[in-house]
């Protein structure tokens, strides 16, 4: 399975950004797929995430009301549309897929870098 990011860029505060992450390879028992983020000198962290049986969202608490996750149409990828961007938000943005019966995510995109600027 093959994760593919795009989307990334610099924009200012307050900005919007989509971030897209399409899946490739055999991705029949895919369980669902999420964003992570790593900014500079910290650890990696859970951004949002959906079910692809039910479409139930997750979201870390600083998104909320400003993220939004979803599942793009007839494919196998996702979505996920930032809006009223923060500096804080400045990240590396990782994609990731997790497959029925695993408990951790198992595949990784190579990451889009998000830049917000004050």
């Amino acid at each position: 399975v093959q994760l593919q990011a795009s989307g990334g860029g610099l924009v200012q505060a307050g900005d919007s950004l989509r971030l897209s992450c399409a899946a490739s390879g055999p991705t029949r028992n895919l369980y669902g797929m999420g964003w992570f983020r790593q900014a500079p000198g910290k650890e990696r962290e859970f951004v949002a995430s959906i079910r692809f049986h039910d479409y139930l969202t997750s979201l870390e608490d600083s998104v909320k009301g400003r993220f939004i996750i979803s599942r793009d149409n007839g494919k196998v990828a996702v979505i996920l549309q930032m809006n009223s961007l923060k500096p804080e938000d400045t990240a590396v943005y990782y994609c990731a897929a997790r497959f029925r019966g695993q408990g951790t995510w198992s595949y990784w995109g190579q990451g889009t870098l998000v830049t917000v600027s004050s």
